[in-house]
């Protein structure tokens, strides 16, 4: 893809509508999430849609929030947002935030090829887009560990 977007992908066994309510629902992103940052959703809408938004309590480092908005959906196929630090928070935060994540489901033979992507494209000022590069390798091997917990949890 570009030197800005890390992805993994792997075929689950499971139909694209089952694999869809797991990443799909911000409230079950505690259970899938490969790197154990993800604490616990808030605001979530009742269906996601283009432009929701809701919330995120994250743990790296420090406890500290995001908050998501829908930028690309297609029910059960395509679902990304962009995470970005609350407004009016403390200013050094300010400078990170706008990565993006998604999830492609593409139904084939014998389940579903999943596509998550991390995409650091529009991250932050002042270059922070190398910094959060740096974490590329990491990130890859944790969202293998996310597509690792997808397949269990629709097993």
């Amino acid at each position: 893809m570009s030197l800005w977007v890390e992805t993994v992908e792997r075929v689950i066994a499971a139909p694209p509508e089952q694999i869809w309510a797991l990443v799909a629902d911000p409230r079950r992103h505690k259970d899938i999430n490969g790197n154990d940052t993800v604490r616990d959703a808030f605001d979530v809408p009742q269906h996601l849609a283009l432009g929701s938004v809701f919330g995120m309590n994250m743990e790296f480092g420090g406890d500290y929030t995001m908050v998501n908005t829908v930028i690309e959906y297609d029910d059960n196929r395509r679902i990304a947002w962009q995470a970005r630090p609350p407004a009016g928070g403390p200013q050094w935060r300010n400078i990170f935030g706008g990565r993006i994540w998604r999830f492609e489901l593409e139904p084939v033979d014998g389940g579903t090829r999943v596509r998550e992507s991390w995409d650091v494209s529009q991250e932050g000022k002042y270059g922070t887009r190398w910094l959060v590069r740096l974490y590329g390798s990491k990130t890859r091997a944790n969202m293998a560990k996310t597509l690792d917990r997808i397949e269990r949890l629709t097993a």
